[in-house]
């Protein structure tokens, strides 16, 4: 039996669709307070839902009974400054916990890092798995959380586990809503004027699932994937969504130092409404920030032909039209 940790969240949700639909009987996990997607309401024939916090060891093992493949979706994303020690902790412990479980019991793993755990290319050289993050000098929260969870799944894997690691670009897709990368659909839909002259990696939300669902299906085991369909500036992404939405595209130059203070003055403006920024400090900078991925490991892997990032783009704008 399959189980999908993580199945409220984006990514999650989707590899619980595609194994449904491919016949499957699975079980996922869910916290007590989250709601399941919409979307996921035409295969519950096919799910088993637990209620299992990858701290709660006991909880944790009750789900993981009969279970011999799991996809690791759990992660706590948080951009607030105050979130990141516990971020961190929530993160690797639950990580840490699920590896050494799996390994006892001969689980096989696919476990979702991201590109923020990945380090950075010379200018002009594209990142690849061979890259690694300094943990010395990176500030970012999550990034850490993601590196330091990657490092339990290296653990494992020199104890005996069987497992694969994704390390996933910005995904993109419809039931991202106007949260995580849907939050950049929404701020083009609403008019904003600016554009970086950073780019990034992007790639959709069923390309995600559909390689992480043909990594665990091959006899592939103790490597990392980068998943990414297209290296995109941000400029000409913000003119096609503007597009999309038949708008002006943004015409400003956002300089870095006007992110500085664009990220200082969303930080105070949360604070006093007790909302996450609608940007920090770490967003701000990588949105001037080159970063380009090479994807030629994962195609060769899995032969995968991704999803045009316009397609994409396309999908999610016609989803948000009516949101």
């Amino acid at each position: 039996m399959i189980l999908v940790t993580g199945a409220t969240g984006f990514l999650g949700s989707e590899v619980a669709k595609q194994l449904s639909e491919q016949g499957n009987v699975i079980r996922c996990t869910k916290r007590a307070t989250s709601a399941i997607p919409a979307f996921l309401s035409p295969y519950q024939k096919n799910i088993e839902w637990v209620e299992a916090d990858l701290l709660d060891i006991f909880a944790l093992e009750n789900a993981l009974k009969g279970i011999t493949q799991v996809y690791n979706c759990a992660a706590w994303v948080s951009l607030r400054q105050a979130d990141k020690e516990p971020m961190i902790y929530t993160n690797v412990t639950g990580t840490a916990n699920l590896v050494d479980l799996c390994r006892q019991n001969g689980i096989r793993m696919v476990h979702v890092s991201s590109v923020a755990a990945v380090g950075d290319a010379k200018p002009g050289e594209l990142i690849t798995e061979n890259h690694h993050l300094d943990q010395a000098t990176e500030t970012d929260g999550y990034a850490i959380s993601k590196l330091e969870s990657e490092m339990e799944v290296w653990r494992g894997i020199a104890e005996g586990l069987d497992a694969v690691i994704v390390n996933p670009s910005i995904i993109i897709g419809p039931n991202a809503g106007t949260e995580g990368s849907g939050a950049l659909f929404k701020t083009v839909r609403d008019g904003f004027k600016f554009y970086t002259l950073g780019s990034g990696g992007f790639v959709d939300v069923e390309d995600v699932a559909r390689c992480m669902i043909a990594l665990m299906n091959s006899q592939i085991s103790g490597e990392r994937f980068i998943i990414s369909a297209e290296n995109h500036d941000y400029k000409s992404l913000t003119a096609e969504i503007a597009d999309e939405f038949g708008i002006k595209a943004p015409s400003t130059l956002a300089k870095p130092w006007m992110m500085e203070l664009a990220w200082r003055f969303a930080s105070f403006a949360g604070a006093i409404a007790r909302k996450t920024p609608s940007i920090d400090k770490v967003s701000a900078k990588a949105a001037s920030l080159t970063k380009n991925f090479d994807n030629t490991k994962i195609k060769k892997a899995t032969g995968i032909e991704f999803k045009p990032l316009k397609t994409s783009v396309r999908e999610v704008c016609e989803a948000l039209k009516t949101a």
